[in-house]
């Protein structure tokens, strides 16, 4: 495998960043004022409700690991099924929406931790990560 260059690692380390970063953000907020709101949703689409806990790993767990770049590509597909899965159960009504203040898409946050997720899993960790030997770095 071709060494990766100082501006390829250095982008991936900010996508990380972004991605986790930004991510886990919601996650506290999830912490701090609890899932119940999601029965719902997922008892729409006939799920049980404590498959709401899911939401701790695709915005707790995986941002942590993307932030110190361990199993940055399976954490980057867990932040993905977990965006992919708020887009299917909660915000599909905004999927062709433009957001009235703004003017961006109804989807736009959902959709660039959904994409940023499936960048990582793809690109990897990078040089700036703890872990960078491992085929899931």
């Amino acid at each position: 495998m071709a060494s990766l260059t100082r501006s390829e690692d250095l982008g991936r380390l900010v996508l990380r960043l972004a991605v986790g970063g930004l991510l886990l953000f919601h996650g506290i907020f999830k912490l701090e004022k609890g899932i119940a709101w999601m029965a719902g949703p997922l008892s729409n689409f006939g799920l049980p409700p404590f498959v709401g806990y899911g939401v701790y790993v695709g915005e707790i767990v995986a941002p942590l690991l993307l932030l110190v770049g361990v199993r940055a590509r399976l954490a980057g597909l867990v932040v993905a099924f977990n965006m992919l899965m708020a887009i299917v159960l909660v915000v599909h009504p905004r999927l062709l929406t433009i957001a009235p203040s703004g003017g961006g898409w109804g989807i736009e946050i959902e959709a660039f931790f959904l994409l940023g997720g499936l960048s990582l899993f793809f690109l990897g960790a990078g040089r700036y990560a703890l872990s960078t030997r491992s085929r899931w770095d």
